[in-house]
């Protein structure tokens, strides 16, 4: 069911050579960019009339409008399952504690008497978020971009998710119940490319989208495209690719968690990577064994699970010691990354690269999901080697003030006007001399 890559014996290679010996989904956004760059281009000449077509043609529905009314979210509300609505409500709250740590103040710094620097944090005006509403309905998505942005201070939000045939038109009501609760009532009946484009063109009419600074959430191939193709005029979290967990394990774990966390990630999609790297060729032979009653047991196996799990971005890695397996973690760079080791904490702490990090038997992605607190919007295919999940931090923009005083500027000048000449920019140095009746001696 999962293949298996045997990597002891011999010194690893490093860098980009290792990262080549390990298993990841294909995931072409250059092909896709040619396919959703008319879809992005007929919304923006055609407007609501593009967003309706593409509702018909992807998601088999005709709609009257895009928008959905705020009669439809309250009645959502209203409707939702009681326990269901005590879920959200907790992973909101729980969401909330971690993201408000994270807001950033104002600071200045005195460079010299009379010049100072000061970093302000401002937040984008407006965003567009994106839930997605595939194969799977994900209020927790809701959650996750809402809240950094709520929290960040941005004043105008508003919210994406496909039109849904079973629901006449509307995006699944525990998307809509999820953005009530949070106070979003801006919500398009809007999904893929089409969406992304609604919100980086913006829409006219009465139930028009005003254009966004900023658009962020998770989405398929196409979704991803039409972020590469809006970047530079809109701002974006990051080209999602298809889920990922790796899992770095030795003897002490228990191989039912490490299946049953390996077959969470392989329920989202037939793409999704399952990756456990080991040190105990024991260890892996159980999980191969624990795998196949678990996944018998459980939901989505032959469109999802299966495919997910014996596909080339799935694969137990075996290495000779903890030491190596964190060299090939890193170098995977994991979207989730758990540690089910002895001492888990402690190997946790010497991972450079993981979009989210997660300690120990009782600490699973499934909670890093919902209720952890922490945000599940997170780096895929490598790229938690360079940048970060979603956060407040993603709505903010930093802002330097840079005051001086006569005095402070007539200080520095000579350097000033020394550095422009020495790259050959003089009017750069001539709009310092022109503050003051001298110059720079031996000019």
């Amino acid at each position: 069911m999962i293949s298996r890559i045997d990597l002891r014996g011999d010194t690893l290679p490093e860098g980009g050579d290792l990262r080549d010996l390990l298993p990841r989904a294909e995931f072409d956004v250059e092909a896709a960019l040619e396919k959703v760059r008319p879809l992005c281009e007929d919304v923006r000449h055609r407007g609501t009339a593009a967003l309706i077509e593409s509702a018909e043609k992807f998601d088999g529905v005709t709609l009257e409008r895009v928008r959905v009314p705020e009669k439809a979210l309250v009645d959502a509300l209203e409707a939702l399952d009681p326990a269901v609505r005590a879920a959200l409500e907790e992973s909101i709250r729980r969401a909330r504690l971690v993201h408000r740590a994270q807001r950033r103040s104002s600071h200045t710094t005195q460079v010299v008497p009379g010049g100072t620097v000061t970093e302000k944090w401002v937040p984008v005006g407006r965003v567009g978020l994106y839930a997605p509403g595939g194969r799977s309905v994900y209020p927790s998505s809701v959650i996750m971009n809402v809240v950094p942005a709520q929290e960040a201070g941005v004043e105008s939000i508003a919210l994406a998710s496909p039109a849904q045939k079973e629901f006449g038109g509307l995006p699944h009501p525990t998307i809509l119940a999820a953005c009530a609760l949070l106070g979003i009532d801006e919500v398009y009946a809007a999904g893929g490319a089409s969406a992304v484009a609604m919100f980086a063109y913006g829409v006219p009419g009465p139930d028009g989208c005003a254009p966004a600074n900023m658009v962020t959430g998770p989405g398929n191939v196409w979704v991803a495209a039409a972020k590469r193709y809006f970047t530079g005029r809109i701002g974006i979290d990051a080209e999602a690719g298809p889920t990922e967990i790796a899992i770095l394990a030795d003897a002490t774990a228990d191989p039912v968690h490490v299946a049953a966390d390996l077959i969470s990630q392989a329920e989202h999609d037939p793409l999704a990577a399952a990756v456990l790297v080991t040190d105990s060729a024991e260890l892996a032979d159980a999980v191969e064994k624990e795998l196949e009653p678990q996944v018998a047991a459980t939901k989505h196996i032959d469109d999802r699970v299966v495919p997910a799990l014996s596909g080339r971005q799935s694969a137990i890695v075996l290495v000779d010691s903890v030491e190596d397996g964190l060299l090939v973690v890193d170098a995977y760079g994991a979207e989730h990354l758990e540690i089910h080791t002895a001492d888990a904490a402690a190997v946790a702490a010497r991972v450079r690269n993981a979009g989210a990090i997660f300690v120990g038997p009782y600490a699973p992605v499934s909670l890093g999901d919902y209720c952890a607190g922490s945000n599940h919007v997170l780096p895929t295919g490598g790229c938690a080697c360079h940048s970060s999940g979603l956060s407040v931090q993603s709505f903010l923009r930093g802002i330097h003030i840079v005051d001086y005083s006569e005095e402070a500027l007539a200080e520095v000048a000579h350097h000033v006007v020394t550095l422009a000449e020495a790259e050959d920019l003089p009017a750069h140095g001539a709009a310092i001399k022109a503050r003051f009746a001298w110059k720079v001696p031996g000019k």
